[in-house]
């Protein structure tokens, strides 16, 4: 079952004072499952942040269209749209946006208490999160006592403790050094092994290769995808560094 459906997609920017129009996605389209792995790659200015803003509400497109489980996203009131991104989407970003002011507990329960759900109720999503993500021993500390692998961990805590339908993760390894990139990717596995469905855009071949299925975005459409199939890590990190080939030589 189709999680999300993008259709046609386009974006079109004009310069600054109205002059030339700038096409940051010409016509994408492309469906994600329930359960799905997928990473998006592409050169700088290909267009895969203008992607991740429309998935993500923060933007509307030109023409076509997004639908998360059937719903358009284009159709939600400004007004409804921070409770939609509360209760629908949970997002992983590169440099962590916790809160230093806030503990690493605060921090995850923030999206929670926006919600306006109970402590209790938050106390109890929370034992089994911080369990799984190891953090349990750390939930006092605040974001500059701990390292950014363990800022990553409560960032996804926040991320998932909401139980999102679809989380997206954008460059969520680039803050970190090779051993917590390697702890997040794994953690990643898990959480979508347990049926988490997550959209993660990357320019890294090492993250992009823990995925599922692997989109290309080049000149603002998709160029080309890679299935994982059977294949292990090693050989969907070789599958993917033979397309990025492909596109930064211009090849078809």
């Amino acid at each position: 079952m189709s999680m999300l459906e993008v259709q046609g997609l386009k974006k079109t920017y004009s310069t600054r004072f109205g002059g030339a129009k700038v096409e940051a996605l010409k016509n994408v389209g492309f469906e994600v499952d329930e359960g799905e792995y997928v990473a998006i790659m592409g050169e700088s200015g290909s267009g895969k942040t203008t992607l991740l803003n429309m998935l993500a509400a923060i933007d509307k497109p030109t023409a076509g269209s997004v639908k998360l489980k059937g719903k358009e996203l284009a159709t939600i009131p400004d007004k409804a749209l921070a409770s939609f991104r509360r209760e629908h989407l949970g997002f992983v970003f590169q440099d962590f946006n916790l809160l230093d002011t806030f503990s690493l507990k605060d921090n995850i329960f923030l999206p929670l208490v926006l919600a306006g759900q109970k402590y209790t109720e938050m106390e109890s999503r929370l034992r089994p999160i911080a369990k799984a993500l190891n953090i349990q021993e750390l939930l006092e500390k605040y974001p500059y006592e701990v390292s950014g692998g363990q800022k990553q961990r409560a960032a996804v805590a926040r991320a998932i403790i909401t139980r999102p339908e679809l989380l997206l993760a954008d460059e969520p390894t680039g803050a970190l050094d090779s051993k917590a990139t390697d702890e997040l990717l794994a953690l990643f596995g898990e959480i979508n092994r347990a049926g988490q469905t997550i959209v993660m855009v990357t320019h890294s071949v090492k993250a992009a290769s823990h995925a599922n299925r692997v989109l290309f975005i080049r000149d603002g459409e998709v160029f080309h995808q890679v299935y994982r199939g059977e294949d292990n890590n090693e050989a969907m990190y070789q599958k993917i560094s033979n397309t990025l080939t492909l596109l930064t030589t211009g090849g078809e």
